[in-house]
């Protein structure tokens, strides 16, 4: 049934403030009626509001009686707006307006996240990079920064909701949790191992003539590998170290030596045959590496889980796909649990 709204010119003051004290407001009905005027008619309200064309047409007989006057005038088959309706629906009209701009933005924030997440620089540069561009994909909403620094954040003065940090774990007051394993094994260029293969085919021969590339701040380093694994350097010392698994990873792929490097940081590398692994009678050492570190409070909220749960899936296929492929070349593997209990680590 089609309904025509005719709007009166006129503003006349209604006053419906004692009827409010006695009867409470049936904002119900109100937003009944906002809809029928508003969209000119009571089926297009009925569709709107996913009811029958009779509950509309109850609510506002409804309304009529709550507030003792008229609204329409009832004309055979159309209705035109009383003066007491036209200046309820100019004051209902302008609040459900309100309502519904919240409801939107309430409705789009909450689809939508700010993250700030600090991250250290290596893992940040050669894993979560490169890997941010699929979540961003499937989350558009999401507004992402990232701060790639090796400083630990102080989460009662900083404005972070995560920590993405290499370590073992143990971060005292603070919620952790692993997302990353690592596994770690010497690697270098395919020229400089055709270069060791050349003065001998014993892998512990080519690392003891090796040039080691060091990087400083990583659990397992060189002075604690080649003891465990029977090897002793030709010269005390490293030529060259680094406070950075990203700048190891590069020199070596440069050819300047071996690096005792992680698959985190080069495995891409490594699919791509930049970089080779020194030999198979080396185990790989796998341990958990990289965690998402953030105050008890900080674990609660829909955009720390979310994100860390997408880190913590994406780390699992990429240590998985790993571990593929060092086992298609015959490696095994050893689980160290606790790197920071080695000798010097």
């Amino acid at each position: 049934m089609l309904f025509s709204i005719w709007f009166s010119s006129a503003l006349v003051k209604v006053n419906f403030t004692d009827v409010a004290r006695s009867n409470p407001v049936n904002l119900n009905s109100m937003s009944y009626f906002e809809a029928v005027v508003r969209l000119g008619g009571v089926a297009k309200a009925a569709d709107e509001m996913q009811v029958s064309v009779s509950a509309v047409s109850q609510q506002l007989r409804q309304l009529e009686q709550q507030l003792g006057v008229s609204l329409f005038h009832r004309e055979k088959r159309r209705l035109a707006l009383t003066i007491d309706g036209e200046r309820l629906f100019q004051t209902t009209t302008t609040a459900f307006e309100s309502i519904r701009d919240v409801r939107n933005a309430i409705m789009r924030q909450r689809e939508s996240f700010h993250l700030s997440v600090r991250v250290s620089p290596s893992f940040g540069d050669c894993w979560l990079a490169p890997r941010l561009a699929d979540f961003i994909r499937h989350n558009p909403r999401w507004e992402i920064r990232v701060d790639a620094t090796p400083n630990f954040s102080d989460f009662a003065t900083e404005v972070v909701d995560l920590d993405l940090r290499y370590g073992d774990g143990s971060w005292a007051g603070l919620h952790s949790s692993c997302v990353v394993n690592d596994l770690i094994l010497p690697m270098c260029s395919p020229g400089y191992l055709a270069e060791l293969r050349a003065i001998s085919q014993d892998p512990r021969e080519q690392l003891h003539q090796a040039r080691l590339i060091d990087s400083a701040k990583a659990y397992f380093r060189w002075n604690t590998w080649l003891p465990r694994h029977g090897v002793a350097p030709s010269k005390p010392g490293f030529p060259y170290r680094f406070d950075r698994s990203s700048m190891s990873m590069r020199l070596a792929i440069e050819g300047a030596g071996v690096a005792l490097e992680s698959t985190t940081i080069a495995l891409d590398a490594l699919l791509s045959g930049q970089l080779v692994p020194l030999s198979p009678c080396f185990e790989a050492i796998e341990f958990p590496a990289y965690w998402m570190v953030c105050p008890h409070r900080h674990v609660s909220r829909r955009s720390v889980r979310l994100f860390t749960e997408w880190v913590a899936e994406t780390g699992q296929e990429h240590t998985a796909r790993a571990r593929r492929f060092l086992t298609d070349l015959g490696f095994r593997f050893c689980l160290d649990p606790r790197p920071h209990l080695l000798p010097g680590a």
